[in-house]
């Protein structure tokens, strides 16, 4: 029995490009969507086995809030995130989410096809270089303030204390204690190496 597919991407040349390599491996793309709120309506109606997702879908809810919807219905499908960059903080969350697994919009045709069969066959999805990911879902969630946050991506930014105390009109030394309140959470020993943990987990 052919695994039945759903599309979902906001740009059509992208949905043509998918379907044509899709369907010559042998699955049934049974529609495409180019909107979150479409997909859900199509998944409703058509009850793929697989859906893939764009993460950034424009306007509207995104490949996120999409992949959570679809994984809370009643016959969820497998749901694998198509991205661009393999940095992006979102492919966590979409993992969180309930996602299988993402793929890069520039992977071989081979690799479509073995991730389409592993996530129907409920298997979690991921290339060879991506044991950052796993790590970053299996360690233990980290909960940041909305202040420690801002105060994180600037320091993401390059920025120093006296520079985010000015942005966010707080005291230089109320920026120490937060900087130090991150050290601490995110169990780094710098500046530098808070923002790539960050990053690492999906923070930022």
């Amino acid at each position: 029995m052919s695994i039945r597919l759903l599309i979902v991407d906001d740009h059509p040349i992208v949905r043509a490009g998918l379907r044509s390599v899709i369907e010559r491996r042998g699955f049934d793309v049974v529609a495409e969507a180019a909107s979150g709120e479409e997909a859900l309506a199509l998944a409703s109606d058509l009850h793929p086995d697989v859906v893939l997702c764009d993460l950034r879908l424009g306007e509207g809810i995104d490949g996120v809030e999409t992949t959570a919807a679809l994984r809370s219905a009643p016959r969820p499908p497998a749901v694998i995130i198509l991205t661009t960059f393999d940095h992006d903080a979102q492919i966590v969350r979409a993992l969180e989410a309930g996602a299988a697994g993402y793929l890069l919009k520039d992977v071989a045709t081979e690799v479509i096809a073995k991730a389409i069969t592993d996530a129907a066959a409920g298997a979690l999805v991921f290339g060879p270089d991506d044991r950052r990911l796993v790590e970053a879902l299996r360690a233990p969630r980290i909960e940041l303030t909305p202040r420690e946050l801002e105060v994180l991506r600037r320091v993401d930014e390059g920025a120093s204390n006296r520079e985010i105390a000015a942005q966010l009109f707080i005291a230089e030394a109320t920026v120490k204690t937060h900087v130090v309140h991150l050290l601490e959470k995110l169990g780094v020993p710098g500046r530098s190496a808070a923002a790539a943990e960050a990053r690492r987990r999906g923070l930022i």
